[in-house]
């Protein structure tokens, strides 16, 4: 039997964020360290590794290793019935067929889910040692931030470390566009063409003042970082 206690639901509900977007179904493996998760996504792209140890929890038990087959998108919608600050309770048998989540205040309310399960046929990878080549720590909050402002500006973004750990992005997408919308401005010889050019480059000259800024403060956190 499974039976484990968060004193906060925004822990599991900040987990489950981060991956849904990635993941869809995938397999919680509980054992006597823990909760843990491993799944790539459809594309084969990404790959998501993820532990929650039984330290977390209080209490934790977990009688046999279990396997929990879950579909994200229905586990955030239970979740949002939870405040950030209600406990959480996850209770499952030794051959499950859903999962129990119960939410309180611990003061006058009390709400109980199940969830059904999903029998997912999921290969466990394993995850070689790297040697790498960077190492860069940051706030992931402001790096979350810094990559919601480079999505603006491009789909993928290329990041760069020098030897004094600062990181530089390099906008392909954005430069290919900006070339093909310059190639493609008619030319009729006359002075039409200026107020055309003229309105084009000051666009990209707004998109260049955008991506700097984004950059320039990647480089001042990183900096800082790095002084630390």
């Amino acid at each position: 039997m499974l039976e484990a206690k968060l004193e906060q639901a925004d822990i599991l509900k900040k987990v489950v964020d981060a991956i849904k977007d990635l993941v869809q179904d995938c397999n919680f493996d509980c054992n006597d360290s823990g909760i843990a998760l491993q799944a790539m996504d459809n594309s084969h792209v990404a790959l998501v590794s993820m532990m929650l140890k039984a330290e977390a929890f209080s209490p934790y038990r977990c009688d046999r290793n279990i396997a929990l087959g879950v579909n994200l998108t229905s586990l955030t919608k239970v979740l949002r019935a939870a405040n950030s600050t209600d406990q959480l309770t996850l209770k499952a048998e030794d051959a499950p067929d859903s999962l129990s989540l119960t939410f309180e205040n611990g003061q006058d309310r009390f709400s109980e889910y199940d969830l059904k399960l999903m029998d997912i046929d999921q290969e466990h990878l394993g995850i070689p040692d790297t040697d790498y080549a960077a190492t860069i720590t940051l706030p992931s909050n402001e790096f979350r931030r810094i990559c919601v402002d480079l999505s603006a500006m491009s789909e993928s973004v290329t990041i760069e470390a020098n030897k004094d750990g600062v990181a530089a992005s390099r906008f392909h997408t954005m430069r290919k566009m900006a070339l093909c919308a310059l190639l493609a401005l008619d030319a009729s010889g006359d002075s039409s063409d200026l107020m055309r050019w003229t309105t084009a480059v000051e666009a990209l000259r707004a998109l260049n003042l955008s991506t700097s800024s984004s950059f320039e403060r990647l480089k001042t956190i990183l900096s800082e970082q790095e002084c630390k």
